[in-house]
């Protein structure tokens, strides 16, 4: 099984790369699944303004970014969203990204980590009633770290239970996309 692990910050220098280098270190050690970071700023998604609704695409997009993103995503069983929270909410550029898609989303599950002021928990809240759109699974467990108390000089600094609240965010879902599949 091969998860996605989608980097959703498009910030140059945003806290995201570090958070997503810890999310693909803790993840190189598992066995039941391939872990790949996907950075969404090398895509470079337009902003959604095609006329055909992505859902009705079929897979068949008017810009080749958007078709190079389907592409990628549509390749994943599962994914884990490396998510930061701005001003309370979901990412613009994740967003648009993740709009400017339709069935490549459908039935997969989803894990979240997250980052911000307030460890990024509005914005998961927000993804859990968006990716319900498109049937996918958000499991339970997810891991939210604070911008005031994870973060150094190096970026990333997640305290230790973190290991651990990681690792039951895989367990759960690779069993998930087991189930799914």
């Amino acid at each position: 099984m091969k998860i996605g692990i989608v980097l959703g910050s498009i910030r140059e220098g945003a806290s995201g790369d570090s958070v997503a280098k810890w999310v693909v270190e803790q993840a190189s050690s598992r066995d039941a699944a391939t872990y790949e970071l996907v950075t969404l700023r090398d895509f470079d998604v337009p902003l959604l303004t095609s006329a055909t609704v992505p859902g009705a695409a079929n897979k068949q997009y008017d810009d080749e970014r958007v078709t190079r993103w389907s592409q990628a995503i549509d390749s994943y069983d599962a994914y884990v969203f490396v998510t930061p929270e701005y001003n309370h909410g979901v990412p613009g550029g994740l967003k648009n990204a993740f709009d400017s898609l339709g069935n490549e989303w459908a039935d997969k599950p989803v894990a979240f980590v997250s980052y911000g002021a307030e460890g990024g928990v509005r914005a998961v809240e927000q993804w859990r009633q968006i990716v319900a759109n498109f049937r996918m699974y958000g499991v339970r467990q997810q891991v939210s770290l604070s911008l005031f108390t994870e973060f150094g000089e190096n970026g990333a600094q997640p305290n230790e239970r973190r290991a651990g609240e990681i690792a039951t965010l895989f367990d759960q879902l690779e069993d998930a996309a087991r189930r799914f599949a």
